[in-house]
């Protein structure tokens, strides 16, 4: 169907007539015309005058019509009878001829009808572009599709596709468009038919009053889209300095917000958010006033104990080979005070000023002897027990004797040990503590030597 303007048809030309029409007519059965088309109603006056004007003794005319017999203008009346049958005469003819053009002519006005009738003035707007324009289209649908117009899942027709269209009806098309839209720091893509910022915010259900907009709201949306980014007004509270300040921002970070309050951040100072955040409804934000120092410490390194295999020394006997040593470290901290209170130091760095040197001990492997003749049955435990309580390791106070036996440095490594005696296990204690009894007696021991 067509959409465009309803063109004017002029009248139907019989002589060009597409269907051939023969504008002749034959009477069917070879019947005369006069005898097709004759009228057989004869009145009884007809009949008087005929036979009145013929002569052959008809009816009396005076009987039949009184009226017309006593005309003396009797002339005049059979004059008038006589043009009324040759007109009566002519009338098959004439209609033979009308019939077939009457016929095509009714036909084509019909049809005529039929296409006025179907033609409807629509107005189409499309996007805020108004038209009017004439179509053939049963629905919504088909006039936007004879139109070109495409509507996506985003766009909106009013009314739907699948309405029925009626002359006058008004249809309106309105074209969704993306927004990238960053609504307080949160980042979302919607669509909208609206075609300003203004617009968009209002289908949006934004609130714009006192918020920031990165675009006018004058602003025109085309159908590419448009990123915008909205910062709403919120109530935010900032806690510094022991006050308290409320105050409405639209400000896009912590920062921003503390500083419009009225409060200044310097130096080390903080807040009890990320200052790059994004400040929310009704968020309070605590000042941080700081202050610090660096302090830097020497804090000793522990050595490495390292152990060798002796088999030089009795199994348990271990040797101090190399004394190990403590290291130094230099280390830096950062003593902060926030709001006054003392916080704990933080490391910030250190450096190694003295290396730890590892200790070397060598550990026995020779097998201890049990026994020494002459010294095996004596009650050494008696002994052990007088001069140091049985404990290997006791020292004396002045710490020149040691172990269970209370041996002095010298006497213990002439008699083949090493090391100091407190550091030898109990039986090679007992076995050295034998052998000086074979040499010298209980003499070594003058007040608990008896107890042997």
């Amino acid at each position: 169907m067509s959409n465009s303007q309803y063109e004017t048809y002029e009248p139907y030309d019989v002589a060009a007539a597409p269907y051939g029409v023969d504008t002749s007519y034959e009477a069917p059965y070879d019947t005369a015309y006069d005898d097709v088309w004759q009228d057989t109603y004869r009145p009884a006056y007809e009949a008087a005058a005929e036979a009145e004007a013929g002569g052959g003794g008809g009816a009396d005319v005076d009987a039949l019509l009184p009226r017309q017999a006593s005309d003396p203008g009797g002339g005049r009346a059979q004059a008038r009878r006589a043009a009324r049958r040759k007109k009566t005469s002519d009338r098959p003819d004439s209609l033979r001829r009308l019939l077939p053009q009457a016929l095509v002519v009714a036909f084509l006005a019909g049809g005529t009808s039929a296409f006025v009738a179907n033609d409807k003035a629509i107005q189409l707007s499309v996007d805020g572009k108004p038209r009017t324009l004439h179509t053939f289209a049963d629905d919504v649908g088909e006039l936007l599709a004879d139109e070109g117009v495409d509507v996506g899942a985003h766009d909106i027709v009013a009314p739907a596709s699948g309405t029925a269209l009626a002359s006058g009806d008004e249809i309106a098309v309105r074209y969704g468009r993306p927004v990238d839209l960053t609504l307080d720091g949160e980042r979302r893509q919607v669509w909208t038919t609206a075609r300003t910022v203004d617009g968009a915010l209002r289908q949006l259900g934004v609130r714009a009053e006192g918020a920031h907009l990165s675009a006018s709201r004058s602003r025109r949306i085309d159908r590419g889209g448009l990123d915008l980014a909205v910062r709403t007004e919120r109530t935010v509270t900032i806690m510094a300095d022991g006050r308290e300040r409320t105050i409405r921002t639209n400000a896009a970070t912590v920062r921003e917000a503390v500083e419009e309050s009225g409060v200044t951040l310097r130096g080390q100072d903080s807040t009890s958010v990320p200052q790059m955040s994004f400040p929310r409804d009704g968020q309070t934000v605590t000042v941080m006033r700081i202050t610090g120092r660096k302090e830097v410490r020497e804090e000793p390194i522990p050595f490495d104990v390292e152990k060798t295999d002796d088999p030089s020394l009795f199994k348990g006997t271990e040797v101090v080979a190399q004394a190990g040593r403590q290291g130094a470290r230099r280390v830096t901290y950062a003593i902060r005070s926030v709001n006054g209170v003392k916080q704990k130091p933080k490391r910030i760095g250190s450096e190694v000023v003295r290396e730890p040197r590892k200790q070397i001990v060598k550990v026995g492997t020779k097998q201890m002897p049990s026994s020494v003749a002459g010294a095996d049955s004596l009650d050494w435990g008696a002994l052990a027990h007088c001069e140091s309580g049985g404990r290997p390791s006791a020292v004396d106070g002045s710490g020149t004797y040691g172990g269970l036996y209370q041996f002095d440095a010298r006497t213990w490594q002439g008699l083949g040990g090493s090391g100091l005696p407190q550091e030898a296990p109990a039986e090679e204690q007992t076995f050295r503590a034998k052998k000086l009894y074979v040499q010298r007696g209980a003499s070594p021991w003058p007040h608990c030597g008896r107890r042997l």
